[in-house]
């Protein structure tokens, strides 16, 4: 599946906020018929990173959210810099 078609966008609040500084997770909505392994090969493919692990849930909206934790050597504050985030 291509990297680009599965991670739709960041998911930015307060709490996400947070968990980027204190956490080192960051959190995108992502395509609802993707699994686990999918959104971690896409994320290591997009942004070069190590990914440790993929904690989803999906919104009382219907969109699925994944919170991605990345190792120590990669910060999540530095992606979200990439992303315009900040």
């Amino acid at each position: 599946m291509d990297p680009y078609s599965v991670i739709i966008k960041p998911q930015l609040s307060e709490k996400t906020m947070n968990q980027i500084y204190d956490e080192n997770k960051i959190t995108f909505v992502v395509r609802r018929s993707a699994n686990k392994r999918v959104i971690k090969e896409a994320f290591q493919d997009l942004y070069d990173t190590k990914v440790v692990g993929v904690n989803t849930h999906i919104t009382p909206r219907g969109n699925k959210v994944a919170t991605i934790e990345l190792e120590e050597a990669d910060a999540a504050e530095d992606i979200a810099v990439r992303l315009g985030v900040f």
